[in-house]
């Protein structure tokens, strides 16, 4: 893959499945270099072996739902500068209707058990706020009066006056007569019509929702609405009925798991995927998520999975007596199926699962794999693909090998070597993963895959620290950030290193974003050993990271400890140490590792005469490297193409 190459990186939404099993729909969305945006439409694939076949042409349609009785079709729709919005068509096709018309957007949507009505989810401005008045723009609206911790989040910006909330809508025909616009003696005799069927607002305070089901005429959701709420991170379930005011608790999280979201009916059970915070509610250093369920008329919560081997991931689909959820294992999701008693089934796939969608008989997957990012699957048959959404990038692909090293102290190191094309010697990138619990995989990495194209054999692993390895794996860089993943990833270095003589070991460069960016800066002020390094927006001083990142309230102290410790470990603090040519890589609205922390680590470097630079993208966050406009993300690759060029030369 290169650069340019960012236009095929197609994308599959959480398949939907028609309830008569013969079809499912998804939405294939894409970074397009001409528009510098996101595109994408709606494809139905049907299980008869005929080709996917588009059936939206919107600038970007995602999220599709199909409607239980099978009739209707919904989706949201969004176009340049607009919002998106739910848009509803006939199940067999016809010109989509449009059912919203929320100022911020909306978020998710729930068709009702009977469908006829929605529930959606959308932020609602505080008057004053983000164009609510006209005329008054962002650099014009009142100050912000701010008395909590949890204030700003990354990507989105200040969260009080934009709180995210329920709402319900009747379900228009979509084959009714269009509404008409008055002109002429009507507009001026004041008659007004209105366009999109109007909206109930269910819930409202100063409180965050995520995720939502139905349960009978109510809708469930996740929400933390106890006292303490800014100062942990617990969140239950609550269940919100229209025409009452105050919402029924299913959860408490007090005595029993948080709830992550994605709340999924199935019968009288709610499940959900829950995680234990321990006592004060902000324990999450390494810990892993389970599938929960409560009652949904109330009652004692239970944990269906074992978080000390399973690491829940993504959303719960249900099917028929449980719901279909994801597991993290060794760097692949597999798709396994849990019950009111605990696991039931598992499907071990040839790749990792990033979603899955259900009807009637019929499972799918969408699957990632070392050839694509992502197709659907049939889980009746998982070897067998549906779609060719990657074929583009499949036939340049270049296939991880899978190694297993062994650390100074007997800790097997797991992950991968990509090796270019040709006899060597190869210059070689260390790579390392953000999180710290997150998790590398053999499957088609967009930034591994455009390395290796350029010639540089990429090394990647998943050290103590990462996620799908149990939890004592997980739990094991809790205070020990710069330690025990130091010792991994540098014995997964040399393991591969001297396991593949087409690899030059006089030629050797590390990077990483975000806590990656924290490794990578930690490792070239420990060692000389390295050529050149990027450091990307990196988690470069935890007590920087106080007041001026969405995290940095709690995220330094269950990592890494005391402020003492914090400082110990801080790649700032040991920036005088540095002698390695070093890109550093940040963005100017980066909330999680904050920008300034970065010109501070590039202005210690600079004057201290170590060869630097630093690249700073506008307008954008954490994510540019995964979400970003995809003009920069190509220019991202550039830059970086360039600096291991310039430092790798023979």
């Amino acid at each position: 893959m290169r650069p340019g190459d960012l236009n095929a990186l197609n994308a599959l939404s959480i398949p939907t499945v028609h309830p008569n099993a013969d079809r499912a729909v998804c939405a294939v969305t894409r970074p397009d270099l001409d528009a510098d945006a996101y595109v994408g439409q709606l494809w139905v694939i049907g299980f008869d072996g005929q080709p996917a076949r588009r059936i939206t042409r919107g600038f970007c349609d995602s999220a599709p739902a199909f409607s239980p009785d099978g009739r209707l079709l919904a989706f949201l729709r969004s176009a340049p500068g607009q919002a998106p919005q739910v848009m509803i068509m006939a199940a067999d096709g016809g010109e989509p209707l449009t059912v919203t018309d929320q100022p911020l957007g909306v978020s998710e949507f729930r068709f009702s058990p009977d469908s006829r009505r929605l529930a959606f989810m959308a932020a609602v401005a505080e008057d004053g706020r983000y164009g609510s008045i006209a005329g008054v723009d962002a650099g014009h609206e009142d100050p912000r009066l701010i008395d909590r911790l949890q204030f700003q989040l990354d990507g989105v910006g200040y969260v009080a006056d934009q709180r995210r909330h329920l709402f319900v809508v009747d379900v228009p025909d979509p084959g009714s007569e269009p509404p008409v616009v008055p002109v002429g003696r009507a507009a001026r005799e004041g008659r007004t019509v209105r366009l999109v069927p109007e909206a109930t607002q269910l819930s409202s305070g100063d409180y965050n929702h995520s995720g939502l089901t139905w349960s009978g005429e109510s809708i469930i959701t996740a929400v933390s609405r106890h006292e303490d709420r800014d100062r942990d991170l617990r969140c239950d379930l609550y269940a919100y009925t229209p025409g009452t005011d105050v919402p029924r608790r299913l959860t408490d999280s007090m005595t029993g798991p948080s709830a992550l979201g994605s709340p999924c009916v199935v019968g009288d059970q709610v499940y959900f995927v829950g995680i234990d915070l321990g006592p004060r509610g902000l324990d999450i250093a390494g810990v892993n998520a389970a599938v929960c369920v409560v009652p949904a008329a109330g009652g004692s919560t239970r944990m269906l999975t074992d978080p000390s081997l399973v690491c829940i991931e993504g959303q719960l689909v249900g099917d028929g007596d449980g719901v279909l959820a994801l597991d993290q294992v060794r760097g692949n999701c597999q798709v396994v199926k849990v019950t009111a008693a605990g696991e039931k089934q598992r499907w071990a796939l040839p790749g990792s699962a990033l979603s899955v969608g259900v009807g009637g008989s019929k499972r799918v997957a969408v699957l990632a794999t070392p050839r694509s990012p992502g197709e659907l699957i049939s889980l009746d048959a998982p070897h067998q693909s549906l779609t060719d959404f990657g074929g583009r990038l499949a036939a340049e692909a270049i296939i991880p090998q899978e190694q297993l090293a062994t650390a100074e102290d007997g800790t097997l190191v797991h992950g991968w070597l990509l090796r270019p094309a040709g006899d060597g010697p190869h210059p070689v990138v260390l790579m390392i993963h953000g999180g710290p619990f997150a998790a590398y995989s053999a499957n088609f990495f967009d930034e591994a895959q455009v390395l290796a194209a350029a010639g540089y054999a990429v090394v990647m692993c998943n050290p103590r620290g990462s996620a799908g390895y149990g939890f004592d794996h997980g739990r094991a860089a809790k205070g020990a950030l710069g330690d025990v993943d130091v010792v991994d990833v540098l014995a997964f270095l040399d393991h591969c290193l001297a396991a593949d003589a087409t690899l030059d070991g006089t030629r050797v460069g590390v990077m990483g974003g975000s806590y990656g960016g924290f490794l990578s800066a930690w490792l070239i002020a420990q060692s000389q050993r390295f050529t050149a390094a990027i450091v990307e927006r990196g988690y470069l001083d935890g007590r920087s990271m106080i007041g001026a990142a969405d995290i940095g309230w709690f995220f330094p102290f269950e990592y890494q400890g005391s402020l003492a410790a914090i400082d110990q470990r801080s790649p700032l603090y040991q920036v005088h140490r540095v002698q390695t040519p070093t890109l550093v890589i940040h963005s100017e609205r980066d909330l999680r590792c904050p920008v300034s922390v970065a010109e501070r680590y590039y202005t210690e470097l600079k004057m201290r005469g170590v060869e630097t630079r630093l690249l700073v993208f506008p307008g954008e966050g954490h994510e540019l490297s995964r979400s970003g406009t995809p003009q920069h993300r190509r220019q991202r690759f550039e830059h970086i193409l360039t600096w291991w060029g310039e430092h790798f030369a023979s």
